[in-house]
Protein backbone atom coordinates (compact mmCIF):
# COMPACT_ATOMS: atom_id res chain seq x y z
CA UNK A 1 0.00 0.00 0.00
CA UNK A 2 1.30 3.44 -0.93
CA UNK A 3 -0.01 6.84 0.12
CA UNK A 4 1.36 10.00 -1.54
CA UNK A 5 1.27 13.26 0.40
CA UNK A 6 2.25 16.54 -1.30
CA UNK A 7 3.14 19.66 0.68
CA UNK A 8 2.47 17.75 3.88
CA UNK A 9 3.30 17.95 7.59
CA UNK A 10 4.46 15.46 10.22
CA UNK A 11 0.95 15.38 11.69
CA UNK A 12 -0.60 14.41 8.35
CA UNK A 13 2.05 11.71 7.85
CA UNK A 14 1.29 10.18 11.26
CA UNK A 15 -2.42 10.14 10.45
CA UNK A 16 -1.68 8.47 7.11
CA UNK A 17 0.33 5.77 8.89
CA UNK A 18 -2.56 5.03 11.25
CA UNK A 19 -5.05 5.03 8.38
CA UNK A 20 -2.84 2.74 6.31
CA UNK A 21 -2.35 0.22 9.14
CA UNK A 22 -6.09 -0.02 9.63
CA UNK A 23 -6.64 -0.44 5.90
CA UNK A 24 -4.29 -3.44 5.66
CA UNK A 25 -5.61 -4.95 8.89
CA UNK A 26 -2.58 -4.43 11.19
CA UNK A 27 -3.52 -1.63 13.60
CA UNK A 28 -0.90 -2.66 16.17
CA UNK A 29 2.68 -1.39 15.96
CA UNK A 30 5.11 -4.33 16.17
CA UNK A 31 8.35 -2.57 15.28
CA UNK A 32 11.48 -2.58 17.43
CA UNK A 33 13.31 0.54 16.27
CA UNK A 34 13.36 3.54 13.94
CA UNK A 35 15.89 3.50 11.11
CA UNK A 36 16.58 6.91 9.61
CA UNK A 37 18.32 6.84 6.21
CA UNK A 38 19.85 10.13 5.10
CA UNK A 39 20.68 10.00 1.41
CA UNK A 40 20.17 11.59 -1.99
CA UNK A 41 17.78 10.73 -4.79
CA UNK A 42 20.41 8.76 -6.70
CA UNK A 43 21.17 6.33 -3.86
CA UNK A 44 17.75 6.21 -2.20
CA UNK A 45 16.50 3.15 -4.09
CA UNK A 46 19.46 0.92 -3.18
CA UNK A 47 19.49 2.07 0.45
CA UNK A 48 15.75 1.49 0.84
CA UNK A 49 16.00 -1.95 -0.76
CA UNK A 50 18.73 -2.94 1.71
CA UNK A 51 16.70 -1.60 4.65
CA UNK A 52 13.58 -3.51 3.57
CA UNK A 53 15.54 -6.76 3.39
CA UNK A 54 17.09 -6.10 6.81
CA UNK A 55 13.62 -5.43 8.25
CA UNK A 56 12.84 -9.16 7.98
CA UNK A 57 15.21 -9.59 10.93
CA UNK A 58 14.57 -6.20 12.54
CA UNK A 59 11.01 -4.92 11.94
CA UNK A 60 11.36 -1.15 11.96
CA UNK A 61 9.90 2.15 10.89
CA UNK A 62 12.18 3.37 8.13
CA UNK A 63 12.36 7.12 7.49
CA UNK A 64 14.19 8.05 4.30
CA UNK A 65 15.33 11.69 4.33
CA UNK A 66 16.08 13.07 0.86
CA UNK A 67 17.22 16.67 0.65
CA UNK A 68 16.20 18.06 -2.74
CA UNK A 69 18.33 20.85 -4.20
CA UNK A 70 16.31 23.94 -5.22
CA UNK A 71 17.23 25.25 -8.65
CA UNK A 72 16.60 28.97 -8.11
CA UNK A 73 16.95 31.46 -5.22
CA UNK A 74 13.18 31.88 -5.19
CA UNK A 75 12.63 28.13 -4.75
CA UNK A 76 15.17 28.03 -1.92
CA UNK A 77 12.99 30.36 0.13
CA UNK A 78 9.93 28.12 -0.23
CA UNK A 79 9.69 25.25 2.22
CA UNK A 80 7.86 22.10 1.24
CA UNK A 81 7.67 18.53 2.51
CA UNK A 82 6.49 15.75 0.23
CA UNK A 83 5.99 12.29 1.71
CA UNK A 84 5.41 8.79 0.45
CA UNK A 85 3.98 6.36 3.00
CA UNK A 86 4.50 2.66 2.25
CA UNK A 87 2.99 -0.22 4.20
CA UNK A 88 2.51 -3.92 3.68
CA UNK A 89 4.50 -5.75 1.02
CA UNK A 90 6.18 -2.58 -0.24
CA UNK A 91 7.68 -1.84 3.18
CA UNK A 92 9.11 -5.22 4.16
CA UNK A 93 7.93 -6.19 7.63
CA UNK A 94 7.67 -2.62 8.93
CA UNK A 95 6.69 0.82 7.72
CA UNK A 96 8.46 3.15 5.33
CA UNK A 97 8.12 6.91 4.95
CA UNK A 98 10.07 8.63 2.18
CA UNK A 99 10.52 12.32 3.03
CA UNK A 100 11.55 14.78 0.31
CA UNK A 101 12.57 18.14 1.71
CA UNK A 102 12.61 21.36 -0.30
CA UNK A 103 13.71 24.92 0.47
CA UNK A 104 14.57 26.07 3.96
CA UNK A 105 13.22 22.90 5.60
CA UNK A 106 16.28 21.09 4.19
CA UNK A 107 18.33 22.61 7.01
CA UNK A 108 15.84 21.47 9.65
CA UNK A 109 15.37 17.79 8.81
CA UNK A 110 15.51 16.87 12.50
CA UNK A 111 12.32 18.86 13.19
CA UNK A 112 10.54 16.79 10.52
CA UNK A 113 11.92 13.44 11.69
CA UNK A 114 11.43 13.90 15.45
CA UNK A 115 7.58 13.65 15.48
CA UNK A 116 7.77 10.49 13.33
CA UNK A 117 10.06 8.47 15.63
CA UNK A 118 8.56 5.44 17.32
CA UNK A 119 7.98 6.21 21.01
CA UNK A 120 10.27 4.45 23.50
CA UNK A 121 12.22 2.71 20.75
CA UNK A 122 15.90 2.99 19.75
CA UNK A 123 16.88 5.19 16.82
CA UNK A 124 19.57 4.34 14.27
CA UNK A 125 20.73 6.84 11.64
CA UNK A 126 22.46 5.57 8.50
CA UNK A 127 24.27 7.70 5.91
CA UNK A 128 24.92 5.50 2.82
CA UNK A 129 26.75 8.42 1.16
CA UNK A 130 27.86 11.96 2.06
CA UNK A 131 28.05 11.31 5.78
CA UNK A 132 28.98 14.23 8.09
CA UNK A 133 32.50 14.40 9.47
CA UNK A 134 31.11 14.39 13.01
CA UNK A 135 27.96 12.20 13.00
CA UNK A 136 27.29 12.65 16.73
CA UNK A 137 27.00 16.43 16.35
CA UNK A 138 24.80 16.26 13.26
CA UNK A 139 21.20 17.29 14.13
CA UNK A 140 19.86 13.94 12.94
CA UNK A 141 22.75 11.99 14.44
CA UNK A 142 22.05 13.57 17.82
CA UNK A 143 18.67 11.80 17.86
CA UNK A 144 20.21 8.35 17.54
CA UNK A 145 21.77 5.75 19.82
CA UNK A 146 23.65 4.31 16.85
CA UNK A 147 25.14 6.20 13.87
CA UNK A 148 26.20 4.20 10.82
CA UNK A 149 28.44 5.64 8.11
CA UNK A 150 30.30 4.07 5.17
CA UNK A 151 33.78 5.38 4.39
CA UNK A 152 33.86 3.15 1.30
CA UNK A 153 31.60 5.70 -0.42
CA UNK A 154 33.93 8.60 0.44
CA UNK A 155 36.12 10.17 -2.23
CA UNK A 156 39.21 9.88 0.00
CA UNK A 157 38.63 6.94 2.38
CA UNK A 158 41.92 7.26 4.27
CA UNK A 159 41.33 10.93 5.04
CA UNK A 160 37.77 10.02 6.05
CA UNK A 161 39.09 7.42 8.51
CA UNK A 162 41.30 10.04 10.14
CA UNK A 163 38.31 12.38 10.45
CA UNK A 164 36.24 9.57 12.00
CA UNK A 165 38.95 8.93 14.57
CA UNK A 166 39.13 12.60 15.56
CA UNK A 167 35.34 12.92 15.90
CA UNK A 168 34.51 9.46 17.31
CA UNK A 169 31.71 9.29 19.87
CA UNK A 170 30.24 6.16 21.50
CA UNK A 171 27.61 4.79 19.16
CA UNK A 172 29.50 5.56 15.93
CA UNK A 173 30.23 2.69 13.57
CA UNK A 174 31.03 2.12 9.91
CA UNK A 175 30.00 -0.47 7.35
CA UNK A 176 33.64 -0.74 6.28
CA UNK A 177 34.25 -2.16 9.76
CA UNK A 178 31.24 -4.46 9.53
CA UNK A 179 32.58 -5.94 6.29
CA UNK A 180 35.61 -7.40 8.07
CA UNK A 181 33.73 -9.23 10.85
CA UNK A 182 34.22 -12.67 9.22
CA UNK A 183 37.91 -11.89 8.63
CA UNK A 184 38.46 -10.93 12.26
CA UNK A 185 36.65 -14.05 13.48
CA UNK A 186 38.59 -16.33 11.14
CA UNK A 187 41.98 -14.85 12.04
CA UNK A 188 41.30 -15.11 15.77
CA UNK A 189 40.17 -18.73 15.30
CA UNK A 190 43.34 -19.51 13.33
CA UNK A 191 45.55 -18.16 16.12
CA UNK A 192 43.60 -20.23 18.63
CA UNK A 193 44.88 -23.37 16.88
CA UNK A 194 48.58 -22.68 17.50
CA UNK A 195 50.76 -21.80 20.47
CA UNK A 196 53.17 -19.19 19.16
CA UNK A 197 53.90 -15.48 18.98
CA UNK A 198 53.14 -13.22 16.01
CA UNK A 199 56.07 -11.09 14.86
CA UNK A 200 54.73 -9.31 11.74
CA UNK A 201 51.56 -9.04 9.66
CA UNK A 202 50.76 -8.05 6.08
CA UNK A 203 47.25 -7.07 4.94
CA UNK A 204 46.64 -7.06 1.19
CA UNK A 205 43.69 -5.52 -0.65
CA UNK A 206 42.39 -2.89 -3.04
CA UNK A 207 43.98 0.54 -2.92
CA UNK A 208 40.86 2.55 -2.03
CA UNK A 209 39.22 0.10 0.34
CA UNK A 210 39.02 1.36 3.94
CA UNK A 211 38.17 -2.13 5.22
CA UNK A 212 41.78 -3.10 4.50
CA UNK A 213 43.07 -0.23 6.63
CA UNK A 214 40.64 -1.02 9.44
CA UNK A 215 41.65 -4.68 9.51
CA UNK A 216 45.33 -3.69 9.53
CA UNK A 217 44.75 -1.20 12.35
CA UNK A 218 42.81 -3.79 14.35
CA UNK A 219 45.64 -6.31 14.02
CA UNK A 220 48.30 -3.72 14.88
CA UNK A 221 46.30 -2.46 17.85
CA UNK A 222 45.61 -5.89 19.32
CA UNK A 223 48.89 -7.65 18.52
CA UNK A 224 51.26 -4.67 18.90
CA UNK A 225 53.44 -5.86 16.01
CA UNK A 226 54.42 -4.18 12.70
CA UNK A 227 51.63 -4.37 10.13
CA UNK A 228 52.25 -3.74 6.45
CA UNK A 229 49.41 -2.57 4.21
CA UNK A 230 49.99 -3.71 0.61
CA UNK A 231 47.86 -3.30 -2.50
CA UNK A 232 46.31 -5.80 -4.87
CA UNK A 233 43.82 -5.78 -7.74
CA UNK A 234 41.05 -6.94 -5.40
CA UNK A 235 38.19 -7.54 -5.13
CA UNK A 236 38.18 -6.02 -1.63
CA UNK A 237 40.41 -7.72 0.90
CA UNK A 238 42.49 -10.44 -0.71
CA UNK A 239 44.95 -11.79 1.88
CA UNK A 240 46.35 -11.58 5.41
CA UNK A 241 49.76 -13.05 6.15
CA UNK A 242 51.05 -13.45 9.71
CA UNK A 243 54.62 -14.38 10.52
CA UNK A 244 54.78 -16.41 13.73
CA UNK A 245 57.36 -18.39 15.67
CA UNK A 246 55.57 -21.53 14.46
CA UNK A 247 55.66 -20.57 10.79
CA UNK A 248 53.44 -18.43 8.54
CA UNK A 249 49.65 -18.28 8.79
CA UNK A 250 47.96 -17.13 5.59
CA UNK A 251 44.31 -16.37 4.86
CA UNK A 252 44.06 -15.84 1.10
CA UNK A 253 40.89 -14.90 -0.81
CA UNK A 254 41.65 -14.15 -4.43
CA UNK A 255 38.16 -14.35 -5.93
CA UNK A 256 36.05 -12.49 -3.34
CA UNK A 257 34.16 -15.64 -2.38
CA UNK A 258 36.21 -18.65 -1.27
CA UNK A 259 39.34 -18.28 0.86
CA UNK A 260 42.14 -20.67 1.75
CA UNK A 261 43.51 -20.86 5.30
CA UNK A 262 47.09 -22.10 5.46
CA UNK A 263 48.77 -22.90 8.76
CA UNK A 264 52.29 -24.29 8.79
CA UNK A 265 52.23 -28.02 9.53
CA UNK A 266 48.49 -28.39 8.80
CA UNK A 267 46.61 -29.13 5.56
CA UNK A 268 45.12 -26.14 3.73
CA UNK A 269 41.42 -25.53 4.37
CA UNK A 270 38.78 -23.86 2.21
CA UNK A 271 36.87 -21.14 4.05
CA UNK A 272 33.67 -19.38 2.92
CA UNK A 273 34.37 -15.62 2.94
CA UNK A 274 31.86 -14.30 0.46
CA UNK A 275 31.51 -10.54 0.09
CA UNK A 276 28.21 -9.66 1.72
CA UNK A 277 25.35 -7.50 0.51
CA UNK A 278 24.55 -4.16 2.15
CA UNK A 279 21.35 -5.59 3.64
CA UNK A 280 23.38 -8.20 5.57
CA UNK A 281 25.74 -5.51 6.86
CA UNK A 282 22.88 -3.30 8.07
CA UNK A 283 21.14 -6.28 9.69
CA UNK A 284 24.36 -7.07 11.57
CA UNK A 285 24.72 -3.51 12.83
CA UNK A 286 21.12 -3.45 14.06
CA UNK A 287 21.74 -6.47 16.28
CA UNK A 288 23.44 -4.32 18.89
CA UNK A 289 22.98 -0.72 19.94
CA UNK A 290 25.72 -0.32 22.54
CA UNK A 291 29.10 1.31 21.78
CA UNK A 292 31.62 -0.76 19.84
CA UNK A 293 34.81 -0.28 21.89
CA UNK A 294 36.85 -2.58 19.65
CA UNK A 295 36.06 -0.45 16.60
CA UNK A 296 36.94 2.71 18.54
CA UNK A 297 40.30 1.31 19.62
CA UNK A 298 41.21 0.18 16.10
CA UNK A 299 40.10 3.48 14.58
CA UNK A 300 42.14 5.54 17.01
CA UNK A 301 45.26 3.49 16.28
CA UNK A 302 45.62 5.59 13.13
CA UNK A 303 46.32 4.87 9.47
CA UNK A 304 49.61 6.79 9.64
CA UNK A 305 51.09 4.21 12.01
CA UNK A 306 50.77 1.39 9.48
CA UNK A 307 53.77 0.36 7.36
CA UNK A 308 56.21 1.53 10.05
CA UNK A 309 59.07 -0.63 11.24
CA UNK A 310 57.74 -0.91 14.76
CA UNK A 311 54.10 0.10 14.48
CA UNK A 312 54.68 2.84 17.07
CA UNK A 313 53.74 6.49 16.82
CA UNK A 314 56.43 9.18 16.94
CA UNK A 315 57.76 9.63 20.47
CA UNK A 316 56.36 6.33 21.71
CA UNK A 317 58.29 3.40 23.08
CA UNK A 318 57.25 0.11 21.56
CA UNK A 319 56.14 -2.61 23.92
CA UNK A 320 57.65 -6.07 23.44
CA UNK A 321 56.24 -7.92 20.46
CA UNK A 322 53.18 -9.88 21.49
CA UNK A 323 52.24 -7.55 24.37
CA UNK A 324 48.61 -6.46 24.38
CA UNK A 325 48.22 -2.73 23.80
CA UNK A 326 47.50 -0.77 26.96
CA UNK A 327 48.77 -3.50 29.29
CA UNK A 328 52.08 -4.43 30.86
CA UNK A 329 51.56 -8.19 30.64
CA UNK A 330 53.85 -9.93 28.16
CA UNK A 331 51.13 -12.24 26.87
CA UNK A 332 51.59 -13.94 23.51
CA UNK A 333 50.19 -12.01 20.53
CA UNK A 334 47.94 -14.96 19.82
CA UNK A 335 46.14 -14.39 23.11
CA UNK A 336 45.72 -10.70 22.36
CA UNK A 337 43.92 -11.53 19.13
CA UNK A 338 41.72 -14.06 20.91
CA UNK A 339 40.86 -11.43 23.49
CA UNK A 340 40.00 -9.04 20.68
CA UNK A 341 37.54 -11.51 19.22
CA UNK A 342 35.92 -11.96 22.61
CA UNK A 343 35.62 -8.22 23.17
CA UNK A 344 34.38 -7.54 19.65
CA UNK A 345 30.66 -7.02 19.08
CA UNK A 346 28.51 -10.11 19.25
CA UNK A 347 28.39 -10.37 15.51
CA UNK A 348 28.13 -13.75 13.92
CA UNK A 349 30.66 -14.58 11.24
CA UNK A 350 28.04 -15.47 8.71
CA UNK A 351 29.22 -16.11 5.22
CA UNK A 352 30.53 -12.84 3.83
Amino acid sequence: MKIDLTDSTASKINKALVRGRRAIGTPAVGMVLTLVIVTDEENAYDALKAANEASREHPSRTLVVIRRVSRSPRDRTKSRLDAEVRLGVEAGTGETVVLRLYGEVVDHADSVVLPLLLPDAPVVVWWPVNSPLDPAKDPLGALAQRRVTDTYSAETPVRELNARADAYAPGDTDLSWTRITPWRSMLAAALDQVVCDVSAVEVEGEEFNPSCELLAMWLADRLNVPVKRSQSAGPGLTAVRMETTCGPIVLDRADGSLATLSIDGQPDRAVALKRRETSELIAEELRRLDPDDTYASALRYGVDRLNTSSGEAPGETQAPAGTAVGTDAKAPAKKAATKAAASAPAKKAASK
